[in-house]
């Protein structure tokens, strides 16, 4: 093999063809550009989280518990206090916040503090240093959605249950929290102090009760975990977080998120692949004859295969440096994009680690996919040179094909797996384009075939000529097909998902379903609460008493022993730990179906058997019981075995009041509980005056509009949808530019087709209309494929993913696919200004230049004869 021809023989060629190669050079750099940018970011936000990791639990460890601090647990932080440890404490809670200026609600929630908590970082408000200050009255200070919402300043009064705290300042800014959080649930901090004055925490009330310690020496910090772990663990299961486990879930969370973006990147860069190897192969098609001609000049087949190859090379390398440059621009605006899901503050920066990879992947991707258009320059002979015009070669079935296709395949696939969350997921991701590129592609193939042998010959002759063109010899239908297909199914499938989980919540907040929810109500208010509703013409839909317990025993076994057990499957901790809340009634609702056992009937008594319970089958397949099998529960400290008698499931996406468990009537009505209403109330106004007269009457109780929930879930999903389409963007480009360069690739063919047609009496606006059909067939058939192929991922994912009921939002599609249509057909026309305006002569003089004169025009009979019909 002689390197040094190569390398020459490579130059010359590409500065002879950079212009038509080129354009596909675009496509490598628009996949390296999402690749570099979301791998640097990542790389930044794991440096940021690393920074502030005590920033963002502002302590060393956290103790925290869904209950009050059990008596043990407090009396080992208060002998830890003792010592000097220094300890704050936080009772968080959801609760109705009033403004009496403005007379407006709003569901906050309330942080009660004691103590210096932050320890580390800072809490920056309006007026500055007033968080230092602010427990030593009566005051209060606040998320600044508060203020905008409830329309008060600093100096006004905030109502919280049944005390009134002063607004002395607003947060700005606080390491930790992520932006849309706000949007459900603004913060209110008021001094612990004054926590009993507000009469909110009663029984049944949900509440968080955190304590944060400040520990600074890692070695004390491990030793003390070392020794209380499992104490904390036998009380009432009660938690702890670290910084180190801080920043671990952070890490991954985050990771993940930006994983997945990076996924939707590598879509646009394998798309690069298909325009390069589209490209390659026609360029080889062209290069035949100077291909038989080197070797009658004895050039090797190596000589010659290396010299395209490095041409391949240099493409990728090419388009990979230009990637890098525009993925460091864009890593600079990923944090404005992806600002809401950020709990800190993240420094851009260069990692040069990730921009050598992207240069690296991104040659790496232009040879592999290079590869097997260039294994045909192995099967030409110097005899090709003599029998051009009848010698066809056919692409052998050789060893070499085998193994460059596995090592196309098996690139795909490790692209994949390095860019997702997950090890499996990459598998996953990385079939999904396979079965979707071959789908697109038997698409192409079936409209070539179907068109050459079906399409009606006694349609107009431009309309058949321009569907001719989607079979003729060098044609790029299956490139177009497959990349503005691709393209279309990637944006497509992220809306209709996005979609379909907004009109799962519009059709829930529907004419006939509750809108409005009210919580904490104590069992004495039940008749106050209902005659209020009643005056606003709101009768309650529901009002459903909930009563919390605990698992004390799974048959004979205890939750320790269940716990402590390491033979067979294990059951998870949270199943065994957490609280449940439980209710009672005698019929099932309408989000349960029966899918197992009998439920409890004026058929079906309870007779002198152990008390009946209903069991959701998810929570019973973790817990691994069945019928008959018994659960003891502690109910307040009272032991109540239960047997279970039917599994229901659950439509959780259903806006009803359910449950895991459901027990017969007469077993907890003397059990403490507490009740939750849903009503309907439609007008907004309305509503607003129902909240208000409920935080005046009953201040326990809290209120939640859902069409405020419905918004801000609507925003939070807006937004993740946003961070995904801008990341598709990347593959809709790259999807537009290999059809530009697939025009551009064929722009001499077409040449060779404008000169026979205009000889043979075709004037400039027939061979428009020939482009203009031809486009079309090509818009038409890769949006549509690209919007079915759309349409059934999107009813997997919603379905089985989501598990909610699908619907195709018909209208966007539709317009989806029109857009499509015409971006093609528009740019199709404007890359072919040259091939329609130009005069036989003029073309046949410019392909002269370029080596096509009078042997390019030695057009084919069959070409002649598919003019000619």
């Amino acid at each position: 093999m002689n390197l040094p021809f190569a390398a020459k023989h490579a130059l010359r060629e590409g500065r002879a063809s950079w212009r038509r190669l080129g354009l596909y050079m675009g496509s490598i750099t628009l996949g390296v550009a999402a690749l570099v940018a979301i791998n640097s970011f990542r790389g930044d936000v794991i440096a940021a989280v690393n920074a502030e990791s005590r920033n963002l639990l502002g302590a060393d460890l956290e103790v925290h518990s869904n209950r009050a601090l059990p008596e043990p647990v407090q009396d080992l932080l208060d002998s830890v206090a003792a010592t000097g440890t220094p300890i704050s404490y936080v009772t968080t809670f959801p609760s109705m916040a009033l403004a009496p200026k403005s007379d407006l609600t709003r569901l906050v929630q309330v942080k009660a503090l004691t103590g210096g908590f932050p320890y580390y970082g800072t809490v920056e408000t309006e007026p500055t240093d007033v968080w230092s200050e602010f427990q030593d009255a009566r005051r209060a200070i606040v998320d600044r959605a508060v203020v905008i919402q409830l329309d008060v300043t600093v100096g006004d009064t905030l109502l919280i249950g049944e005390s009134q705290f002063e607004i002395a300042g607003v947060i700005t800014a606080s390491a930790g929290e992520i932006s849309f959080r706000s949007a459900i649930g603004p913060r209110v901090f008021i001094p612990a102090t004054y926590l009993q004055e507000t009469r909110l925490l009663r029984f049944g009330s949900i509440a968080r009760y955190q304590a944060y310690l400040k520990i600074e020496d890692n070695p004390t910090l491990q030793n003390f975990l070392n020794r209380y772990n499992q104490f904390f663990r036998d009380n009432n299961g009660v938690g702890y977080d670290t910084v180190a486990e801080q920043v671990e879930d952070m890490t991954r969370m985050l990771g993940n998120m930006t994983r997945f973006l990076g996924l939707v990147g590598l879509t646009a860069l394998l798309l690069g692949g298909v325009g390069v190897a589209s490209a390659v192969h026609v360029f080889i098609k062209e290069k035949l004859e100077t291909v038989a001609v080197l070797r009658c000049l004895g050039a090797t087949q190596a000589t010659v295969f290396t010299a395209y190859l490095v041409q391949a090379a240099a493409l990728g390398l090419a388009g990979a440096a230009a990637g890098v440059v525009v993925g460091l621009l864009v890593q600079k605006t990923l944090p404005s994009v992806l600002g809401d899901f950020l709990p800190i503050d993240v420094t851009i920066s260069v990692n040069w680690i990730v921009v050598v990879a992207g240069l690296l992947i991104g040659i790496w991707v232009a040879c592999v996919f290079a590869l097997l258009p260039l294994l045909g320059i192995r099967d030409i002979t110097p005899l090709r040179a003599l029998r051009r015009e009848f010698e066809q070669i056919a692409a052998k079935r050789n060893l070499w094909r085998w193994l460059v296709s596995g090592a196309l395949g098996a690139s795909v696939i490790a692209l994949s797996v390095s860019q997702a969350p997950m090890f499996g997921m990459g598998f996953y991701f990385a079939g999904a384009i396979a079965v979707t590129a071959l789908l697109l592609w038997l698409t192409a193939l079936l409209l070539i075939r179907s068109t050459r042998r079906y399409f009606p010959k006694s349609a107009r002759y431009v309309v058949r000529q321009g569907v001719a063109n989607l079979f003729r010899p060098h044609n790029q239908t299956v490139a177009v097909t497959i990349a503005l297909g691709f393209g279309v199914f990637l944006v497509a499938t992220i809306y209709i998902v996005q979609r379909n989980l907004i009109d799962r919540l519009t059709m829930e907040a529907g004419p006939n379903r509750p809108n409005f929810v009210a919580f904490d109500i104590q069992t004495d208010q039940r008749d106050g609460i209902t005659e209020l509703f009643e005056t606003y013409d709101a009768p309650l839909l529901q009002l459903t008493p909930i009563v919390p317990a605990r698992i004390s025993h799974l048959n004979e076994r205890t939750v320790a022993e269940l716990l402590a057990d390491t033979v067979g499957p294990r059951m998870p901790r949270w199943a065994l730990r957490r609280d449940y809340r439980h209710t009672y009634r005698d019929t099932l609702v309408t989000s349960e179906e029966l899918v197992a056992g009998a439920w409890w009937d004026e058929g079906n008594p309870r007779g002198d058997g152990l008390p009946r319970i209903s069991i959701e089958q998810d929570i019973a397949r973790d817990l691994h019981v069945g019928i008959g099998d018994r659960i003891t529960w502690d109910v307040q400290g009272v032991s109540i075995e239960t047997q279970i008698a039917s599994i229901r499931t659950v439509n959780w996406a259903r806006f009803e009041t359910n449950f895991f468990v459901v027990f017969e009537p007469g077993v907890l009505e003397n059990a403490p509980q507490m009740l939750v209403s849903l009503a309907r109330v439609d007008d907004p106004t309305t509503r607003a005056e129902v909240q208000r007269d409920l935080v005046r009457s009953f201040p326990n109780v809290s209120a939640i509009d859902l069409a405020l929930v419905q918004e801000a879930l609507d925003s939070v999903v807006s937004k993740v949808a946003l961070a995904i389409r801008f990341m598709a963007l990347f593959s809709i480009a790259s999807g537009i530019i290999v059809l530009v360069g697939a025009i551009a690739t064929s722009r001499y063919q077409r040449m060779r087709e404008s000169v026979l047609l205009k000889t043979l009496g075709a004037n400039t606006k027939q061979i428009r209309h020939i482009l203009l059909t031809e486009y079309a067939a090509l818009g038409t058939l890769s949006g549509l494929t690209g919007i079915l192929l759309a349409g059934v991922a999107g009813w997997a994912l919603v379905t089985f993913m989501f598990e909610l009921s699908f619907r195709v939002p018909a209208p966007p599609l539709i317009a989806l696919w029109l857009g499509v249509v015409v971006l093609t057909v528009v740019i199709g026309l404007v890359n072919s200004r040259e091939v329609v305006r130009k005069p036989p002569l003029a073309v046949i003089r410019e392909m002269a230049a370029v080596g096509l004169g009078a042997s390019g025009l030695g057009v084919r009979s069959e070409e002649v004869r598919g003019v000619a019909e």
